[in-house]
């Protein structure tokens, strides 16, 4: 396996202090977004916005979208941080999660798999005793690619995200999806 490192300045650059929360679910976006307890008939169509400033913010509206047979939630209120909410969602199929609010320091990053935390990585969370076997020659490649970058975010976290659902975000990709937006019941316990 050769990776080539990801180009995230799109998510960054002068829009450093945004933050993104972004989810994978091997579901569809009828699926998903039944999960997490909203209507789809309440969701309407739009594109990603233009600028990093008119992203969503937290208690507006989320935005889904299909890739293959992903779906791709843009979630302003990291709902994909929440492990009892991810691990739920994650029943019978494979959940990955990203967030990251680079002026803070924050970056999460959640691999699941049916209802289990296989791998994660947080500031608020130890990283799992150790890496499962599907992910270590990745990690390996990952580590000589990015040897000095302590923020998952800048880069490492999207190519994991490729390796466990084939999926390589890029600004091309989301701005030139449609997406449907639509709100969904703030988790309990948040």
């Amino acid at each position: 396996m050769t990776m080539r490192p990801i180009d995230v300045s799109w998510l960054r650059g002068e829009y450093g202090e945004e933050c993104y929360s972004f989810i994978y679910i091997r579901a569809t976006p009828e699926e998903v977004v039944a999960r997490l307890g909203g209507r789809w008939e309440g969701f309407t169509p739009d594109p990603l916005p233009e600028e990093p400033d008119d992203y969503p913010r937290p208690g507006e509206p989320l935005g889904v979208t299909s890739i293959g047979d992903w779906t791709f939630v843009f979630d302003p209120d990291w709902i994909g941080t929440q492990e009892d909410v991810i691990t739920k969602l994650s029943e019978g199929t494979r959940l990955v999660s990203q967030a990251a609010l680079s002026i803070k320091g924050l970056d999460y990053f959640h691999w699941c798999e049916n209802g289990e935390i296989r791998f994660c990585f947080g500031c608020d969370n130890e990283p799992l005793e150790e890496e499962p076997d599907e992910i270590v020659d990745v990690m390996t490649e990952i580590d000589k690619l990015y040897p000095s970058s302590s923020y998952f975010y800048k880069g490492p976290a999207f190519l994991l995200v490729e390796h466990l659902t084939g999926i390589r975000v890029t600004e091309q990709l989301l701005k030139s999806s449609t997406f449907m937006w639509g709100v969904v019941p703030e988790p309990s316990g948040s």
